[in-house]
């Protein structure tokens, strides 16, 4: 390939040899995530023996506490190294997945998977946050690599799992959960060799150069959780992470129940998934590389997952190919709008938040996927295919309203940011004339 493609770009990502490290570690983490992805669910209903009701109760528990892993580790890394703190979690889940294979009371079950989810989202914010401080200016890029890495080792994962689920045994079904965790295992040991980035530790309130010309006091720290603004922000940001039910949830449920589309077909989502994000993903982070960028890519979510859900709404009245050919087709644009997604979400994150305090900032930011997972199947199988055709249309065209509301709220941000920072800077001169 070209010096600016995938595999290129993977030699030398931004961040240099660390960044590659990291990369790596990232790909070993996945492959094991998707391993236990596919093979959960059978796990706990075949070796555990659960029902429905307590599996229900099981997932939902661990989505509370992935919700708040993430808030935990971005207040965390204001104080600790994010390094360390990134190793921590990975061990966590080691333990946690190796709890799994000693105990079968219910209580110990629901503590392993609680402890495993709120360790996962919060390595995922502080993998976020090392990528930001050695990525720079160049993080959209660093995250299309990410992206293009986890995308395949999942793949992978997913693979080696549907080997021990084809064996079906108990005993296949643990050894599933000891590759998941030597790959936790694995990326610790992989971080490790790494360099803390820079910026480490809780940012200091110190004097802006205005108040140190006119003696005053130090500058509070900003708390995201005051911050009107970000939080309208991470708000709007929540409808923005729904093309991840719409693939994993929507597509298949909407295929089996609603029109005449072979089951086969079903698989085919998550290859058309897997394949354009490895093939398109630098393309689209290239064009949002920037906060203006990453503006604009909001606006065109919308309107992309409009069409998506035009689709599927289509899909009703034809035969199983047209049907196949309209599903395959929003599949495509599901995954258009999630590249569009990835991409400008992490930058605005990043660009939005105060300078002094991006940890705590991309910790409530990092919520957004979380709780959509939670919410977002419920939404879908209660709300919009309840409402037939008429729902999807329905979730288009909110969805593209809340995009273009989530792209003016964030030129605003950008804007008060720039005048602020160019105010700073003034009074900075200022300053230096006074001295």
């Amino acid at each position: 390939m070209r010096g600016n493609g995938l595999w290129a770009q993977l030699r030398r990502p931004p961040g240099g040899r660390d960044a590659r490290i990291m990369l790596l570690a990232q790909g070993v983490d996945r492959t094991g995530s998707g391993v236990w992805a596919a093979a959960s669910v059978l796990y706990f209903t075949y070796v555990c023996g659960m029902d429905a009701g307590r599996l229900g109760l099981l997932l939902g528990v661990g989505a509370v506490a992935g919700i708040v892993g993430s808030p935990l580790a971005g207040r965390a890394a204001e104080r600790l190294p994010v390094r360390g703190l990134l190793i921590g979690c990975h061990l966590l889940r080691v333990a946690t997945m190796g709890l799994l294979l000693v105990v079968d009371h219910f209580a110990a079950l629901l503590l392993s998977v609680a402890l495993t989810c709120l360790a996962e989202r919060g390595a995922k914010t502080l993998e976020m946050l090392f990528a930001t401080r050695i990525a720079g200016e160049r993080r959209a890029t660093y995250q299309a690599l990410f992206r293009s890495v986890a995308n395949g080792g999942y793949a992978v994962g997913t693979g080696f799992a549907a080997i021990g689920l084809a064996v079906g045994s108990t005993t296949a079904y643990r050894a599933l959960i000891v590759a998941n965790a030597l790959s936790y295992l694995l990326a610790a040991a992989l971080i490790r060799r790494t360099a803390e980035p820079p910026g480490r530790g809780l940012v200091a309130a110190v004097p802006s150069p205005a108040q140190e010309a006119a003696g005053g006091g130090p500058a509070a720290v900003p708390n995201p959780w005051r911050d009107r603004g970000y939080l309208l922000f991470v708000l709007l940001d929540l409808p923005m992470c729904l093309d991840d039910s719409v693939l994993n949830v929507g597509l298949p449920l909407w295929l089996i129940h609603h029109t005449e589309a072979p089951h086969a077909v079903v698989p085919a989502f998550l290859t058309v998934n897997t394949v354009l994000v490895v093939v398109l993903q630098l393309r689209v982070s290239a064009w949002a590389e920037n906060p203006r960028g990453a503006t604009t890519a909001v606006g065109w979510y919308g309107v992309t997952l409009l069409a998506s859900c035009g689709l599927i709404a289509l899909s009703t009245g034809g035969g199983p190919l047209t049907a196949s050919l309209a599903l395959l087709a929003a599949a495509a644009l599901v995954t258009l709008a999630e590249l569009m997604r990835s991409v400008s979400s992490w930058e605005l994150a990043v660009s939005l938040a105060p300078p002094r305090a991006k940890a705590s900032y991309l910790g409530v930011a990092g919520m957004s996927q979380s709780v959509q997972k939670s919410v977002g199947p419920m939404l879908l199988t209660g709300v919009v295919m309840a409402a037939g055709p008429a729902g999807w249309l329905a979730l288009g065209a909110a969805s593209t309203g809340l995009a273009a509301v989530q792209r003016r709220a964030s030129l605003r941000r950008l804007a008060a940011l720039e005048a602020s920072a160019g105010a700073a800077a003034v009074a900075s001169s200022a300053a230096a004339v006074v001295g």
